[in-house]
């Protein structure tokens, strides 16, 4: 990034988003080469503020108590918090300048970089989405809601990589299909008290469970065989995201080999605990992210010794062309 007071306070800002927001990308993160690092955390920033001012949220955990000025003025509803996203993100493609050091940030990242419009446009889609309490019928819906909110993300991410080829990011796109399976399976009851179901509603309905009682003690059970069908069903993009490592830089593979790694671990663990999921929120010690870091190393490692990269399998969800 260009020089100056100014740049490196965007930067800091991002940074201290970061490490606020999300732990597990912030450790992971710390793989990246500093030029990379600099870009995903100011991508990170900018889909951090995004989320919260939809939300009315501060770095997702503080509901109803954002900061002054993090919420466009004027916008009163979600949805038209949304449109002053939309038309602030447009903007920033334009070159217009912005108050907000999370849209200073996105604005050189973008440029950078050279991230197509529509990518940002589709993530800020997902939020609408939520904004409209938009209903998953199938596995399918769910997945394209998974796509919007963070698949994108991933493709966004992999082009700060370098990635290009679109198989790649396709790939990309898989390991944030993986993640948003994980935390909707590891916050289904929280999402529940929100009135946010994103189980898939045939899911439900061949559980026994309604929609309306999914925080029910009496169906938690069944809720727990719900959510260990969709955390088979992260199986093979996580496994789809671990292919797509080969083609990016070594730290860059190694970041991505941790993050895959902490993620999985959370689906793993609420797998475990079955009924008992939910009794406290699931997450990774310290210690086990370090670990995270030391197997992210090790298979980016292996896949440098890698042979050519298998099909990607066609039956599997694919992000919009």
């Amino acid at each position: 990034m260009s020089g100056g007071a100014g740049a490196a306070d965007v930067v800091g800002a991002s940074e201290a988003a970061i490490a606020q927001g999300s732990k597990s990308f912030a450790a992971a993160a710390r793989l990246f080469a500093p030029r990379m690092r600099e870009d995903a955390v100011m991508l990170y920033a900018w889909c951090r503020h995004c989320d919260d001012v939809v939300d009315g949220q501060v770095l997702g955990h503080r509901p109803g108590e954002a900061a002054a000025g993090d919420i466009p003025s004027g916008a009163a509803s979600a949805a038209e918090r949304l449109d002053a996203l939309y038309e602030e993100t447009r903007r920033a493609y334009r070159g217009a300048p912005s108050a907000h050091p999370a849209f200073e940030a996105f604005a050189e990242v973008v440029r950078r970089n050279e991230i197509p419009e529509h990518y940002p446009l589709q993530l800020l889609e997902g939020f609408r989405m939520d904004v409209e309490d938009r209903r998953y019928e199938t596995l399918d819906d769910t997945l394209t809601y998974c796509y919007h909110v963070a698949g994108v993300v991933g493709v966004m991410m992999a082009l700060i990589m370098g990635a290009r080829d679109e198989v790649v990011l396709d790939r990309a796109s898989d390991l944030g299909l993986g993640f948003q399976l994980t935390n909707i399976s590891r916050d289904v009851m929280e999402d529940a008290a929100l009135g946010r179901i994103y189980l898939p509603a045939d899911f439900l309905a061949e559980a026994g469970v309604p929609e309306g009682e999914i925080a029910a003690p009496a169906h938690r059970a069944a809720v727990a065989g719900v959510v260990a069908r969709l955390l088979d069903a992260a199986e093979p993009y996580y496994d789809q995201a671990a292919i797509g490592m080969r083609a990016l830089p070594f730290r860059a593979a190694a970041a991505v080999g941790a993050a895959r790694g902490v993620y999985r671990a959370i689906g793993v663990e609420v797998r475990r605990r079955g009924p008992r999921a939910w009794d406290g929120r699931v997450s990774t010690s310290r210690a086990q992210k370090v670990g995270f870091l030391a197997q992210g190393l090790a298979l980016a490692l292996a896949t440098r010794f890698a042979g050519a990269a298998p099909a990607r399998p066609v039956h599997l969800w694919t992000r919009p062309a």
